[in-house]
């Protein structure tokens, strides 16, 4: 099992939607859940499952809710879960309603789903985290059979490239990384230069011409999955 190395292969990520036929071996994929088990956690509670869905069914349901066709044409679907159950269980006075809680597991749910991803671009398979399946949550967690205290997170496709797209632009460190103090002003030569670049960018590989102000107003202008609060305080999280 040749990886390449770490800082290769987090330097080159990109998001990988295309995939050919060629299935990920038991082995590998056995490598894989085992480098996301490693990932940090806070406390130790590893508030994280993850469920690997190959049931043709329930992937088509997963398409559905997510509008995400990668779900039913990727080698492996992975599907990374906040989970409290079995602390639950195994503790009932476990006080689970708090924001706090639920960060935990958002927080481990996030670097574990990345150990894996990174684990697999190391051994030449590529990937494509779903957010999308927040979308219709209620749904997805049906598909499943979430019990409580358990919360679908993000979905994680994987499979060998069947495409080669450049690397997209990010933030420089100038608007992402700053000493002792948050600065007072926006740097904004590095933002000009910032959405020239993502311009150019989106060009090349659609033919539109769109910057990351762009893409804030398409994420951040209108209610943000208003679903999500209730959904989260039906399965008995971040009710204080």
């Amino acid at each position: 099992m040749q990886s390449r190395p770490t800082l290769e292969t987090i330097l080159s990520h990109r998001s990988i939607r295309k995939f050919t036929d060629q299935p990920i071996s038991q082995e590998i994929l056995t490598t894989l859940i085992d480098a996301g088990r490693r990932a940090s956690t806070s406390n130790n509670l590893q508030c994280v499952s993850i469920i690997r869905v190959t049931d043709a069914q329930i992937r088509e349901g997963l398409k559905q809710a997510s509008g995400m066709a990668y779900i039913t044409e990727c080698a492996e679907f992975l599907l990374f879960c906040i989970d409290f159950h079995k602390q639950k269980q195994l503790n009932p006075e476990s006080q689970l309603d708090w924001a706090e809680v639920s960060l935990i597991g958002a927080v481990d749910s996030g670097i574990m789903a990345q150990n894996v991803l990174l684990a697999a671009e190391s051994l030449g398979i590529g990937g494509f985290y779903i957010g999308a399946l927040r979308n219709h949550i209620q749904q997805v967690s049906e598909l499943v059979n979430l019990p409580p205290y358990c919360v679908p997170l993000v979905g994680l496709c994987l499979g060998y490239p069947a495409q080669d797209p450049p690397l997209k632009p990010r933030l420089s460190q100038a608007l992402m990384c700053y000493e002792n103090r948050y600065p007072t002003e926006l740097d904004q030569e590095a933002f000009a230069n910032y959405q020239q670049e993502l311009t150019a960018y989106y060009e090349q590989r659609s033919g539109q011409s769109l910057n990351w102000l762009d893409n804030i107003r398409k994420a951040l202008n209108a209610p943000v999955r208003p679903h999500i609060l209730p959904y989260f305080q039906q399965q008995g999280l971040l009710k204080k």
